[in-house]
């Protein structure tokens, strides 16, 4: 099964940084806040800016904690990276 490591702008311009195997039911869930990450109450989730996969849980898991230690502006920079299956 792969997995995907995920950023979502938010409605106050923060990025959320998840892992799913269902990209769209993951979004889906979010947008309506709904099931876990308690970092959308008081927030929307605006759009899907960034998406890698090729991971299994483990290497999505490792990879999300990578990206969630990153400064905001590493993390514009991977936005417009070629890692980001969003671009091109």
């Amino acid at each position: 099964m792969q997995w995907f490591v995920y950023m979502i702008l938010c409605s106050d311009e923060s990025l959320y940084t998840g892992i799913t195997n269902d990209i769209e039911r993951r979004f889906r869930e979010h947008s309506e806040g709904r099931l876990g990450a308690k970092y959308f109450r008081g927030r929307q989730a605006s759009r899907l800016v960034y998406l890698e996969g090729g991971h299994d849980r483990s290497s999505a898991t490792k990879r999300e904690i990578a990206i969630k230690r990153l400064k905001r502006a590493h993390k514009l920079l991977l936005l417009r990276s070629d890692v980001n299956q969003l671009t091109g």
